[in-house]
């Protein structure tokens, strides 16, 4: 078992925007799936002289591990993965271990609008080959992430929300051919979950509830199986290249390679690279684990399902029954790093748990965390070489819904840094959009987007 005794306090306030690293050897977040996992996994630590590989991977969370995963498994690569401080401690330990059939934050109605009906059916494909890959990926005997499939239940939290899921139903069913179903409230509060706020639901055969730090843990302990090493506590203090070469500076040395793949999702500094600074907003979401349901409770709750669930506010509520038997509750948080522990934000996370569960009000939290989230100014991820001629990729930009397409982003970064070409997509053809402009007024935008949002979700 790996000793992460003697780590740095880990910082509630760090914020991407404002820190120019996210630490080195820090604390995890004192998340549920940290709480719960059992043993740490085994890693290279960190990198204490100078050294040379062919391709480093930036980042250990999902990504950065699935990168390293095929880079090994079907290129024959040795890759060798930085971490700042331990194994996947960004997103990847932070998250509500939701996998739906998303990348990014757009509907499939959304894709059609933006790119017609030919290129969003290519989307679809993607998002259920991605999904075939998490599911193989999860059976493998070094990945024990304590799965919980049963599909995904998108429910509305308003009357008004109905006639756009089932408009989103329709469009599933005649253009993509695949079998989406709406719910009412009678029937969902009957047979799957007695959600006080719903007024029906939009039911997707895909979805599974995932232990998020169970999951990354296996990556690693996959990763290193097949001949990558994982070097933690080992930010990236200087990028330079010369001569065809990149020189990564760590506190224990400098790291020289061939290649780079970036994977810093919502943790990406904006000192680490040219090729990725200012290409992201990191967007804050709360997250709050209750104590173990009495069985009283689960009856007055009415959950039959374990897996994940999602409201149709802007700014969603994702929540699960756990296989301990807590509920788990998450939504968008603070604006700054140094607003998230403004006990406000609980308060609003607790209210949204009460609103859908009236018997849970007062019910006592075994847990509560917030983490950050990459998204990009146009809402949808991207796996990309920013400069030809330069060997530097990155896979960023899931917007939330990344614990199950990261598999698949990891795998076409490995790809895409071996030289083979990833297709038309557009998320492969073009960069994350830049904020140019408005890039100092990303925050102002925020706190005015979310007043907006809030008068939609709930007023209007």
């Amino acid at each position: 078992m790996k000793n992460v005794s003697n780590l740095k306090p880990y910082d509630p306030t760090y914020d991407p925007l404002v820190d120019a690293t996210p630490g080195h050897n820090t604390d995890y977040a004192p998340t549920y799936w940290i709480g719960t996992v059992g043993e740490f996994p085994d890693d290279d630590g960190p990198i204490t002289a100078d050294c040379e590989t062919d391709v480093v991977v930036i980042g250990s969370g999902y990504t950065g591990l699935s990168c390293a995963i095929h880079l090994a498994k079907d290129h024959g690569a040795k890759p060798l993965v930085l971490e700042a401080n331990n194994t996947a401690w960004g997103c990847s330990t932070r998250n509500g271990g939701q996998a739906q059939i998303s990348a990014g934050r757009l509907k499939r109605s959304q894709w059609i609008k933006r790119w017609g009906v030919d290129v969003a059916k290519a989307m679809h494909q993607e998002t259920l080959e991605a999904f075939d890959l998490f599911n193989d990926l999860i059976e493998d005997e070094d990945i024990n992430c304590d799965p919980q499939p049963g599909g995904h239940y998108y429910i509305a939290h308003r009357q008004k929300m109905m006639s756009a899921l089932t408009s989103e139903t329709e469009l599933f069913n005649k253009t993509f051919g695949y079998d989406v179903r709406m719910i009412s409230r009678e029937e969902l509060h009957a047979e799957h979950v007695r959600d006080q706020e719903a007024c029906g639901a939009m039911y997707e055969p895909h979805g599974t509830g995932i232990h998020a730090a169970k999951l990354a843990f296996g990556y690693q302990k996959m990763a290193r199986r097949l001949g990558a090493k994982v070097h933690v506590n080992s930010p990236v203090l200087e990028w330079t290249q010369r001569d065809g070469k990149h020189y990564l500076r760590t506190p224990g040395g400098v790291v020289r390679a061939n290649t780079v793949c970036v994977a810093t999702g919502g943790y990406t500094s904006g000192e680490l690279s040219t090729a990725t600074k200012h290409r992201i907003i990191p967007v804050l979401s709360n997250s709050i684990a209750t104590r173990v349901l009495t069985e009283e409770e689960r009856e007055a709750c009415g959950i039959k399902v374990t897996c994940p669930l999602t409201d149709t506010r802007t700014l969603r509520h994702y929540y699960r029954l756990l296989p301990c038997g807590r509920i788990q509750i998450g939504s968008r948080s603070a604006i700054t790093g140094q607003g998230a522990p403004d006990a406000k934000y609980l308060d609003l996370l607790k209210q949204g748990l009460y609103r859908k569960f009236p018997v849970l009000e007062g019910i006592e939290l075994d847990y509560s965390w917030w983490g950050w989230v990459d998204v990009s100014h146009d809402m949808m991820p991207r796996i990309f070489q920013p400069e030809k001629g330069q060997s530097v990729f990155y896979a960023i930009g899931y917007g939330g819904n990344g614990v199950m397409y990261s598999a698949q982003a990891g795998r076409h970064l490995a790809n895409l840094a071996m030289g083979k070409d990833l297709g038309a997509l557009p998320i492969f053809t073009s960069p994350l959009p830049h904020y140019g402009v408005l890039t100092p007024f990303r925050r102002l935008g925020q706190r005015m987007s979310y007043v907006w949002y809030y008068l939609k979700d709930e007023v209007i």
